[in-house]
């Protein structure tokens, strides 16, 4: 298990890192909530995995009433991760968030199945999850992806791709816009208006042909009057 105090240290640089409004590591200390739910979390995991009854279920509730953020015990979370803002976060119990993970408000990490089984996604390093997005059932977000705000990821998602939509679908991998192609047929429904014009460009045509031999025919005409 990794050293607590190095831990605890990480979590303290994460926002310094990545959040200009960080004004130093008092700062982080005394008003930052992601950084205070960290640290409920790492005592409420070792007792957790420890096999203390109740207590660190217990703890977590209090540090969810503290903090507005809700981290079962049972989750996995790893070094540098920054919760920014964090009211309404939720991180279910068999969630795994992988290494330097940058998580924002309302961002839900939650389950789809009733089972005692994993139900929870994985985040894979160093990814970002938008305000309000939420990633559902045991799905594989890639090293590096994004997932854009208010989006509902509820499939895996590819390292290094950028995420958005209900429910999200890639519109970028590797830094490059990616063409998106509709999971279902599109329907085209009929546009009145361009039927319309359909018709009368037609009945212009067929009028123009009929000027066109009214003019040829009275051409002929007076040329057979000057013969």
């Amino acid at each position: 298990m990794p050293n607590p105090f190095r831990t605890i240290v990480n979590d303290l640089r994460a926002p310094l890192e990545r959040d200009p409004a960080a004004r130093g590591w008092l700062d982080v200390v005394l008003s930052y909530p992601g950084f205070h739910a960290l640290t409920f979390y790492r005592l409420n995991h070792r007792l957790h995995r420890a096999g203390v009854p109740i207590l660190p279920r217990w703890l977590s509730h209090v540090a969810r009433f503290l903090t507005g953020i809700e981290i079962h015990p049972g989750a996995t979370i790893g070094q540098s991760v920054f919760i920014d803002h964090g009211m309404g976060v939720v991180i279910g119990e068999t969630a795994e968030v992988g290494d330097g993970c940058t998580i924002y408000q309302g961002v839900t990490l939650g389950g789809t199945s009733l089972a005692h089984v994993k139900r929870h996604p994985t985040l894979g390093a160093n990814v970002i999850v938008g305000a309000n997005a939420s990633v559902l059932g045991a799905i594989t977000v890639g090293d590096g992806a994004r997932i854009g705000s208010g989006s509902v990821v509820v499939r895996d998602v590819p390292a290094n791709a950028t995420v958005v939509g209900i429910p999200a679908h890639v519109v970028a991998l590797d830094g490059k816009p990616v063409r998106a192609v509709p999971d279902r047929p599109q329907v085209e429904m009929p546009d009145p208006n361009a039927d319309a014009i359909k018709h009368l460009m037609r009945r212009i045509d067929r009028l123009e042909a009929r000027v066109a031999e009214v003019e040829e025919a009275e051409r002929e005409e007076t040329w057979s009057w000057v013969i």
